[in-house]
This record gives structure tokens, C-alpha cells and sequence, in this order.
């Protein structure tokens, strides 16, 4: 029987890390439905991207008070959990506090003060982030898109980071052992008083309660990540790296028209000749639905951490239209997720569900409301670039449907007879000169 904790230990550990494993092969192949983008240049510029924005946060103190605080709660919460290594050693091995051996008294004790005054930091800023959310009520939590679940995403994970952090505080506060030593306890020692009445029994089962509670939960919240929009505590490092990094005002080109522009400017192509390689054709241009996208702009939708500083910073947002970069991001990864629920259901292919991100997520009318300014992609903390996507869309209703608004369809057709945005004939152009 006294191996029956570490047993039991062992199979939670096993089935947390399980089902969190699963879930991760799952997002691998929801990515994987995005097609192929070669994003394996500039590795020093990326990985100093990576370094500057993911982990140290460069582009979150732009908006100093959330900023700060964010760094806190990120800092301390990755830092504390640090001695989540500690706890599985002790699960798994019955020891107590194996790391006390291992670096001795006096360092252990500053490690583990440094995390106690790390959890009342977190605490704190948590509490202020649930006032934002909730008293404050900031305008950018409150869009359309932010209710229901969003909304209570965002409470659900302060409840876990207040509890776990509690958690933590606790086992601290009744390991007597620990207390006794009177080295780390730094703020510890201060809520062991409110146990002083317990027996020493009822103190150590405390003290085991909020041992396997903290594990536990650390091991559900590890899970929950997969259904929530604090998955970017994993995806914003992989998505800072794979981040766009031509300059903001630069769009791309489809390959395919480009390639047909050189071709008809080419004097001596032949018009007649078939294709050198009719693979190259693509078969749709744009995107209508998610597995036209790319599996960069896929990452990005599961990477978003739904701050909405985008949205606070769209102008045409601003200016009362429909358009809003974060729900651009929301739905294509809803749309995603249940294309993914639809393979799964189906032995691992898709059935056509008579449904597609355009139209029965994102409105042609939020599309054509972008004005491609970019302001959404220099706002994002974590690299996302919504405006991609917007294009791609807007390409699909141009060059698939002719579905351009009216007012883009005779500046075009004004190009093509005109050469110019203009209606008026180029000999006419210079008309005005002679008026008196």
C-alpha cells in the first residue's frame, strides 16, 4: 500500500500527458489542412523575432499597465510551475522536496521564496485583469464577438491562475517541515497561522490536499489550453518565428498570375502553346474556405490571443464598420476546428458539410471594409496577420465570383478602357487646362 500513491500519481500523469499529446496531434494535422508555404529563410532575423516578441514581450508593453502586468502573470506563472518538476520527481519516487537535497538550505530557500512572492504578484495582477474584464468592462472586451464562450474563456483561466496559485501557497503554509526550516517561507509564513489550530495530522492532510490539487490541476489546465484562447502560451513562440517578415505594405502575388503576366509580356512566348506544366494551374484562386489558406495563416487563427488590440485599432472598426480583425481570426479558427470535428467523424477525411468559411463566417461586406492599412498586423502582440487573410478572401470574390463592389468594378473597367482609375478618355485628360 505504500506504493499506491506513487501508482496513482503515475496514471494521472500518464493521462494528463496522454490526452494533452492527442490533442497536440490533432492541432499538427488542423494546421497541416492549410497548403504548403516555404518559410525556412532569414533563421537568424527569425529567431531574433522569436526571441524579442514571444518571449520577451516586446510588443505587449506598447499599453504599459496591461503590458506589465502580463509579464508578471507570464513570468511568474512559467517560473513557479518550474517546481511542478520538483512534484512529479516526488510523485513518481515518494521523496519530499527532492530539490532541498539537491541544492541545499540556503538555495532552495531563495528559489522558493523568489516563487512565493511570484504567486502574489500573479494574484495580484490577476485580480486586476478580472476588474478589466468585469467592473472596468474595457470596450474592447466587449464587442459582439467576445460573448459567450470567448467571454468566459477569458474568466475561466484568472479562476484557474488564482486557484492554482492559492494551491500553491497552501502546500507551502502546511508543510511543517518546510515551515520549520524557516527558509523560502517568505510569504508562507505568513498564512500558516490561520492552520494553527489544526493537529498535526489534519495540518499534513492539508498539506497533501493542496499537493495533489496543484498537480492536478496544473494537469487539466495544461489540457484545457487545447479548447481555449490561451493556446498562444504554447503557439506564440512557433508563430513569432514563422511570422510574415516582408515590409507591412507589401502584398503578395499569386504565382500563377504571375507567371501568366511574364508569359503574355514575353515577345516571343508562343499564345498558342500549351502550358509547360498544367500542375502548376492553381484550381481555385483565393480562399473561400479554410484548406485554401495557408498553414501559416491557420497557425495564426490558433494562435489568437483574442486582446482585441487589433480591433481597437482597425480604423475602419473605428468608423462604425463591420469589419473586425480579431473576429477575421476567431472564425477561421472556429471554422477550422470544425472541419477537424468533421474529419474526425468521418475516419479521417472530410465530408463536405455544405458549408465554408465565406459567407457562413466571414461577410463579403467585412472583407471589402479592410482598407489594407495594417494598422491590425503592427498591433498584435504575437505576429498574427489577419490582413492575409482578407486578401486571400477578397482574391477569391474578384477572380472566382466577379463579386467585387460596383464602385471596384468600374474603377477597373476604367483602368482596362481608360488607362486610368478615371472615366474619361486619355485624350480628353488634359481639358481642364484650357477652361477659363
Amino acid at each position: 500500500m505504500q506504493y499506491l500513491p506513487n501508482i496513482l500519481f503515475a496514471i494521472a500523469l500518464l493521462l494528463g500527458l496522454g490526452y494533452f499529446g492527442n490533442n497536440v496531434k490533432k492541432l499538427i494535422r488542423n494546421i497541416k489542412l492549410g497548403r504548403d508555404v516555404d518559410v525556412s529563410d532569414h533563421k537568424k532575423q527569425r529567431f531574433n523575432n522569436m526571441a524579442r516578441i514571444a518571449l520577451g514581450q516586446s510588443k505587449m508593453v506598447v499599453r504599459p499597465v496591461a503590458g506589465i502586468m502580463h509579464i508578471i502573470v507570464y513570468v511568474g506563472f512559467v517560473i513557479i510551475n518550474l517546481e511542478v518538476l520538483e512534484i512529479i520527481i516526488d510523485g513518481l519516487f515518494g521523496t519530499h522536496r527532492i530539490f532541498l537535497g539537491v541544492l541545499g538550505e540556503t538555495l532552495y530557500g531563495v528559489f522558493i521564496a523568489s516563487f512565493e512572492v511570484l504567486a502574489v504578484l500573479v494574484l495580484l495582477a490577476v485580480i486586476v485583469f478580472w476588474l478589466r474584464r468585469n467592473i472596468i468592462k474595457l470596450k474592447r472586451f466587449m464587442s459582439a464577438e467576445m460573448k459567450g464562450w470567448p467571454e468566459n474563456d477569458g474568466n475561466i483561466i484568472l479562476y484557474f491562475e488564482v486557484v492554482l496559485m492559492c494551491l500553491f501557497l497552501t502546500m507551502n503554509a502546511t508543510d511543517i517541515p518546510f515551515q520549520e526550516m524557516n527558509s523560502g517561507n517568505l510569504v508562507s509564513q505568513f498564512i500558516a497561522h490561520w492552520f494553527s489550530g489544526f493537529s498535526e495530522g489534519t495540518i499534513h492532510i492539508i498539506e497533501r490536499s493542496a499537493w495533489w490539487l496543484h498537480i492536478i490541476g496544473i494537469l487539466i489546465f495544461l489540457n484545457y489550453l487545447y479548447f481555449s484562447k490561451h493556446l498562444h502560451i504554447l503557439l506564440a513562440f512557433p508563430n513569432t518565428y514563422f511570422g510574415n517578415l516582408k515590409p507591412k505594405g507589401e502584398l503578395d502575388n499569386l504565382e500563377s498570375v504571375t507567371a501568366e503576366v511574364k508569359l503574355m509580356m514575353d515577345p516571343n512566348a508562343d499564345p498558342f502553346a500549351a502550358p509547360a506544366n498544367p500542375d502548376a494551374v492553381p484550381a481555385k484562386f483565393g480562399a473561400s474556405d479554410v484548406s485554401d489558406l495557408n498553414w501559416v495563416q491557420l497557425l495564426n487563427a490558433y494562435t489568437c490571443t483574442e486582446c482585441g488590440r487589433c480591433t481597437s485599432e482597425c480604423p475602419a472598426n473605428q468608423t462604425g464598420k463591420k469589419l473586425s480583425p480579431r473576429k477575421i481570426m476567431m472564425d477561421t479558427r472556429d471554422r477550422l476546428e470544425e472541419v477537424g470535428k468533421n474529419i474526425d467523424a468521418n475516419g479521417g477525411t472530410f465530408k463536405d458539410d455544405g458549408k465554408q468559411l465565406l459567407n457562413d463566417y466571414i461577410t463579403p461586406e467585412e472583407l471589402w471594409a479592410c482598407t489594407s492599412c495594417n494598422a491590425c498586423v503592427e498591433a498584435c502582440p504575437v505576429s498574427i496577420n489577419p490582413l492575409s487573410i482578407i486578401i486571400d478572401m477578397r482574391r477569391y470574390l474578384v477572380m472566382e465570383q466577379s463579386a467585387a463592389p460596383m464602385e471596384l468594378n468600374n474603377m477597373m473597367t476604367n483602368v482596362e478602357n481608360n488607362g486610368a482609375p478615371w472615366p474619361y478618355n486619355q485624350m480628353d485628360r488634359l481639358n481642364w487646362a484650357n477652361e477659363n
